[in-house]
């Protein structure tokens, strides 16, 4: 069988279950990843940086290093995660391998917290029940960083067959002692009470709905959520491996069900979680939703008000403006990275940054693990409005007041028939249009695609997607028909029409 091209986007390796993402290609990824660790002179468990981890924090490096396999809901991700670790067992490492599915953010706190090399999750997030995929997190507890992952896909490509298919039986590596079953519940939850302020929670008696759209937080959202002394109603908290035929993201057409028990119920908030936990929806009392653009803001107000948290901003490009004006208030600092979560999660293990977001609903805070977390941006909704004792609409009302609107959208626009895509990019590079939709272009980032800043502090985002012959189209304005002007310019843009 002829070896795949593997390659990492933003969140990992991603294939089409029993095609590309089969038991031959997983062993391989899996073995390079081993030789990784072993032989990387920055990034592996030698490595100059995971040494110096382990000096800054008391600890001397093992004899034998362990790392950390996951895994969500979807078809065979338990069989493919034991499979996983049993080449990881044949290189020598020792795993600790959850007992049961598995959000991603639990998995990244528990790397932090053993000090592993690393850890991995079997999950494509938000893709597609025909997908499967390998998450990998270097020793810091989150995405790994172009440079990790570039080393990988040469290691996958060099591999021999031989390589490639050792294995340790899983359960001769289990009497062994060197594949180590656990449950991660207890330390994922003893960090998320940490962060949060539970008396707080547990004073407004709150009433919830939570909804783990089928995926890893059914045994992790609403327990956490009880534990705080909400009185939570469940939903989809069972095993679908087809996620009721949807995509098991937290998009706003798919938490429904969410916003009529949120409403039928008379409730405080509804909270959804996606398949590996690390995105968020959030329904307010009178069953609207609430984008994550709009509670990333949120949380950081929160945070800074009521919290007396400090530090720096940290958002990708294309996510809204709405977190600057809100951190303008207090004097704090923002900075803008491509997009993916991998290059905020960099800033955030820096302990300099307070909180950190993107517009897909990736969000983490100070103290916790860099890696973007599902759970941990409910408890923190749950948290605001326990303080506020009010509902988010009216939390968000006035913090309009304070700073503005920003009405933003996201769209994904194919290319028509016919357009010369590289054409319409090359002249978007050299002959940028300086006006869109009757305002004068301030300036154009090009950081990741096309960002154009207008004078008014609307702006309009252009990004090639990686996955499929789509061009993204972002915009936001303080009004919604200034907003759907600027995407409406996008499309006769990308289609050579402008």
């Amino acid at each position: 069988m002829a070896t795949a091209n593997i390659k990492f986007g933003y969140s990992g390796w991603r294939a089409i279950i029993a095609e590309d993402f089969n038991l031959s290609n997983l062993r391989r990824v899996t073995h390079a990843v081993a030789e990784h660790l072993k032989e990387n002179r920055e990034y592996g468990y030698k490595g100059e940086e995971y040494l110096l981890h382990l000096k800054n924090s008391g600890r001397v490096p093992p004899k034998v290093q362990h790392v950390i396999v996951g895994y969500d809901t979807r078809y065979l991700s338990e069989e493919f995660a034991r499979n996983v670790a049993e080449a990881f067992a044949a290189e020598g490492l020792t795993v600790l391998f959850s007992n049961m599915e598995t959000p991603a953010p639990a998995v990244a706190c528990t790397v932090m917290k053993t000090f592993a090399a690393g850890g991995l999750v079997i999950t494509a997030g938000n893709d597609p029940a025909h997908y499967n995929g390998f998450k990998w997190m270097p020793y810091w507890g989150g995405p790994a960083l172009p440079e990790v992952t570039d080393d990988l896909e040469a290691r996958i490509q060099s591999l021999t067959i031989a390589e490639s298919e050792k294995f340790l039986p899983f359960d001769h590596a289990v009497s062994a002692g060197v594949i180590k079953v656990l449950d991660f519940h207890e330390n994922y939850f003893k960090q998320l009470y940490s962060l949060l302020d539970s008396s707080a929670i547990k004073k407004a008696g709150l009433k919830v709905a939570a909804d783990s759209v089928y995926g890893a937080a059914r045994t992790y959202l609403r327990p956490a959520l009880e534990k705080l002394g909400a009185k939570v109603i469940p939903l989809r908290e069972t095993r679908d491996v087809l996620f009721g035929s949807r995509a098991p993201d937290t998009a706003e057409e798919n938490l429904r069900e969410l916003k009529t028990a949120v409403v039928k119920n008379r409730l405080n908030l509804g909270l959804a979680c996606n398949c590996d936990a690390d995105s968020f929806g959030i329904i307010d009392s009178d069953g609207t939703w609430i984008s994550p653009n709009l509670v990333f803001g949120l949380a950081l107000e929160h945070l800074v008000k009521n919290r007396g948290f400090k530090g720096k901003i940290a958002r990708s490009l294309m996510t809204s403006h709405f977190a600057d004006a809100v951190g303008r208030q207090y004097g704090l600092t923002v900075r803008e990275t491509p997009v993916g979560f991998k290059h905020v999660g960099n800033l955030l293990r820096t302990g300099q940054y307070l909180i950190g977001g993107e517009e897909s609903g990736g969000l983490s805070i100070m103290g916790h693990a860099p890696e973007q977390d599902g759970i941990l941006a409910c408890l923190l909704m749950a948290e605001m409005v326990a303080y506020e004792r009010r509902p988010i609409k009216k939390i968000l009302a006035e913090l309009n007041r304070k700073v503005g609107n920003f009405v933003n959208s996201r769209i994904d626009q194919c290319v028509d028939k016919g357009v010369n895509l590289a054409a319409v990019l090359e002249k978007l590079t050299h002959r940028p249009p300086l006006n869109l939709s009757g305002a004068s272009v301030w300036r154009i980032d090009h950081t990741d695609g096309f960002k154009f800043i207008m004078k008014d502090g609307s702006w309009m985002g252009l990004r090639p997607s990686d996955t499929d012959p789509t061009i993204r189209i972002y915009a936001e304005a303080s009004t919604k028909p200034r907003m759907e002007a600027l995407i409406e310019t996008g499309k006769k843009i990308i289609n050579g029409k402008f």
